[in-house]
């Protein structure tokens, strides 16, 4: 399959009108897969209403057919159509967040969506993205878009067009390359089928923004016990991982270094994941500092480009170092831990 990929200037007026949205839009009616940027990562988009559709996701990205998929709106009408009921706790959220980073998971209207998007459960995971080319070809294909990651399951996510090509171009009808992602990391997905709202993936809005909105909220059991079973799109099966080991180091930088120079006497190529005020602390083959250890924002918009920069550099192991899960911390370290499967050595 040829993947076309067409341009778009985001700033740009009027974007549904133009053919690099109307193209791809089309392509998405007739039930092809065209992947597009977000303010988080690139999607890669169906239609949600077709099961032809969205079993070509589980195609492309080779992902487990029980591991739901987020709908993605561009108006709150969209949300009417596949949502049966919007809690008063979740119109809040929708009035202080969308668009923007935040899924909300939702009673669903039944026989709206294909049951391959919900993965049998009888709620639906919906988000309005904030950035104008997926808002624009929302809108001009008119119909509900599922779209998790536009890279292949397990890979770390992409945050500009050429990760989706390396991953995925042969594979899918299109893609919109409307430059990088702002915030880098994925959504953060709330359960609001509880009474007391529940945190079930962390990511580009903070607990604290969310219980400044709602009041106390809680957090799924598996973000703190990995063995226990998550109930949010992403975060079932290992991702987000770079092809070399990748271990998480809780130690002094001085302890990374001896594990490093370890491993250098063993003939491997070694890389450090680092902040800037440590980087000339270490030896290493590979060494990337994307920001200042307080710059979780930043930290956050390079992460997954760091990991898949490893994988060009060809290291073969990584060591990362880890952050106060404060914040925007949650989702950076929340990550991190996946795509090491959990592999943490202290000192």
């Amino acid at each position: 399959m040829n993947t076309k990929k067409w341009t778009v200037d985001k700033h740009v007026d009027n974007l549904k009108d133009y053919p690099q949205i109307t193209e791809p839009a089309e392509l998405l009616i007739t039930n092809e897969l065209v992947a597009f940027p977000t303010e988080t990562v690139y999607g890669l988009g169906a239609n949600a209403k077709s099961d032809e559709a969205v079993e070509k996701i589980y195609l492309a990205k080779g992902r487990p057919s029980d591991n739901p998929l987020i709908v993605h709106i561009a108006s709150k009408e969209q949300l009417q159509q596949i949502a049966d009921e919007v809690p008063s706790k979740a119109e809040s959220l929708i009035d202080a967040f969308w668009p923007g980073p935040l899924t909300l998971v939702l009673k669903k209207k039944q026989g709206v969506l294909s049951g391959r998007v919900t993965a049998g459960l009888d709620s639906v995971a919906v988000r309005m993205p904030d950035h104008p080319v997926a808002l624009s070809l929302i809108a001009a294909a008119n119909i509900p878009i599922a779209a998790p990651s536009a890279n292949t399951s397990g890979r770390p996510s992409p945050t500009n067009a050429q990760h989706v090509l390396d991953d995925l171009e042969g594979k899918i009808a299109g893609i919109v390359d409307g430059g990088s992602t702002g915030v880098g990391l994925e959504s953060t997905v709330v359960d609001c089928t509880e009474a007391i709202p529940v945190i079930l993936r962390p990511g580009g809005v903070t607990k604290e923004e969310i219980e400044s909105v709602v009041g106390a909220v809680r957090v799924d059991e598996a973000l703190k016990n990995a063995a226990a079973a998550p109930k949010s799109p992403g975060m079932k099966y290992t991702h987000y991982a770079p092809k070399a080991d990748f271990f998480l180091v809780k130690g002094e930088p001085s302890f990374i270094q001896k594990l490093i120079d370890e491993n250098k006497a063993n003939g491997l190529r070694t890389g450090v994941f680092t902040t800037s005020e440590k980087k000339e602390m270490y030896k290493a083959d590979v060494i990337i500092a994307p920001a200042a250890e307080g710059d979780l924002k930043k930290i956050a918009a390079s992460l997954y480009a760091t990991l898949r920069t490893f994988d060009e550099k060809e290291v073969d192991i990584i060591y990362g170092e880890v952050f106060s899960e404060a914040g925007l911390g949650s989702a950076i370290m929340n990550r991190l831990l996946k795509a090491a499967g959990h592999r943490v050595i202290e000192q």
